[in-house]
């Protein structure tokens, strides 16, 4: 009798021991925080108010920067959409990921026709992501987390291995391709697989002005203004993944199209700025981008839709119950536009940097790449601070896994800044990397304080510029004869760094690809 009793005591302290375990391990998996990672797409790094902006009313995004840490020296993977975003999702800089530029894959026909792609999905989409490929979706996924991407996407075609859900992404809803997306009243968005109609006429992105209408006249530009404003179909979809995953860990990627081009908004999102269509010129259309009567209040008005939406989804944080315990990230995928009717020198777009073509949108200049970052965590990261640590899109990866306590890819570039966040010793990157093989080819490496960039590259031109960020910030005195032994340094990573792309359309024949 006696050793039975024991034999049940044995087993009862047993399975309690497992059992305090099993809910001991619960409580810590139920710590893990939920993760937005809100990203604008061309908003430049001076267009926020707690970034400077003095014109564009940005309440909610300068409110997380009170509630959070503001990173001053972050930066994009890269100065345009696709390789920006594939450096996020993969936590490999473009001298090792997969995709380096806006690939259009004009192999599989009239790519660039707005009209042919809206009804084809086969001509829709940039060059896509493989089937193999490790993202941040994938490694949440695997961690417990369910996973979703609303907005724009650009990684791969509705027909192929690229689409978000077979990427990671539990859901996805907005549009596939970057091309679709020069229309904000589009003929359709994605819903994961399934093409939604919208009620929009077709109206292709090279439509100009009548030339028989007057520019003055607001009626005169009804044509480009719709019914189902994609931005605002694509934020209720959010909205609702909010709510309807508020009892367990989620990651939502929302990759907003607002503010990149072309100037459209809801006529009541206009209202904040009447002060500036009183003496505004209207743009009336140029190099495949809609005309508009009230273009800088229009601009102004995009970024402030986007502020609003930002500050809807912590408005359904806190609704849900789950504000305190969200991690949410704001930034942008790259520098500002300097096209379309975008007024970037009356804004000061790209404040303290150098502004306009050449040194924002599309080159590794500091307006081109350097990016707004804010991060939020209530009861971790703390309120009002400020990080001057240099970090990277691919950092993201390691950072997030640390957080998750995933399983992070042995590959990265990144390393975790985690540390940054919870105000505590952070490792530096001994360098950041970029290259990009489009607008004449071009290199570009930080280390510490120094810059380099080399540029029209495709041009045989190998000369490397040199500039020091700490007194330079405009880049404008290239120091390379001054200081060759640093010039020789980045030279070295620029070579150790670069690997030839599988990919024909990112190869640089010459750095030595075949």
């Amino acid at each position: 009798m006696k050793k039975q009793f024991l034999a049940v005591f044995i087993l009862a302290f047993i399975l309690g021991c497992k059992q305090d375990k099993m809910t001991e391990e619960k409580i810590v998996q139920d710590d893990r925080p939920n993760i937005i990672f809100f990203m604008a797409d061309d908003l430049g790094y001076g267009e926020a108010g707690a970034y400077g902006q003095q014109m564009i009313q940005t309440p909610h995004i300068d409110a997380l920067a009170e509630n959070g840490m503001l990173f001053t020296q972050h930066y994009s993977g890269a100065p345009v959409c696709a390789p920006a975003r594939c450096v996020l999702l993969t936590g490999k800089h473009t001298g090792h990921a997969y995709i380096r530029g806006n690939d259009a894959m004009k192999e599989r026909g009239d790519v660039w026709n707005y009209k042919k792609a809206a009804e084809d999905p086969y001509l829709e989409g940039q060059r896509n992501l493989p089937a193999q490929t490790v993202t941040l979706g994938k490694v949440l996924q695997d961690a417990g987390y369910t996973t979703s991407v609303f907005g724009k996407w650009g990684l791969g075609g509705p027909e192929t291995s690229g689409i978000p859900t077979l990427q990671g992404f539990d859901t996805f809803y907005g549009y596939n391709c970057q091309r679709q997306a020069h229309n904000l009243y589009p003929p359709h968005l994605w819903d994961n697989t399934k093409k939604v109609i919208l009620n929009n006429a077709l109206v292709v992105p090279s439509t100009n002005l009548d030339p028989n209408a007057d520019p003055y006249e607001e009626d005169s530009y009804d044509l480009f203004r719709q019914q189902e404003y994609a931005p605002a179909k694509i934020h209720e979809k959010a909205l609702e993944f909010i709510d309807e995953n508020k009892n367990k860990p989620f990651f939502m990627y929302y990759a907003s199209p607002l503010p990149h081009l072309p100037l459209q908004v809801p006529a009541e999102a206009l209202e904040t700025y009447a002060d500036l269509m009183e003496e505004e010129k209207p743009y009336t259309g140029d190099k495949g981008y809609f005309p508009n009567r009230y273009p800088r209040a229009t601009y102004a008005a995009m970024i402030s839709t986007l502020d609003r939406q930002l500050g809807e989804i912590i408005a359904a944080l806190k609704a849900a119950g789950i504000y305190e315990k969200t991690l949410i990230i704001f930034t942008s995928d790259n520098g500002p536009t300097y096209t379309g009717g975008v007024d970037f020198e009356y804004f000061e777009s790209s404040k303290p940097f150098a502004n306009g073509y050449g040194r924002t949108k599309g080159f590794v200049y500091e307006g081109g790449i350097r990016v707004p970052m804010i991060a939020s965590w209530p009861g971790h990261i703390k309120k009002g601070s400020r990080s001057d640590h240099i970090s990277a899109f691919y950092d993201l990866m390691p950072t997030l896994c640390d957080i998750t306590r995933a399983s992070a890819p042995i590959d990265t570039d990144g390393i975790s800044f985690k540390p940054a966040l919870l105000g505590r010793e952070q490792t530096p990157h001994d360098f950041l990397y970029w290259e990009f093989p489009s607008y004449g080819g071009q290199q570009a490496v930080r280390m510490g304080k120094w810059k380099g960039i080399r540029k029209d590259i495709f041009k045989g031109n190998m000369h490397i510029e040199l500039y020091d960020l700490e007194n330079d910030i405009l880049e404008s005195n290239d120091l390379s004869s001054k200081y060759p032994e640093r010039v020789a340094a980045i030279a070295e990573i620029m070579k150790q760094e670069h690997e030839a792309s599988e990919n024909e359309a990112f190869k640089f024949k010459e750095l030595g690809d075949l």
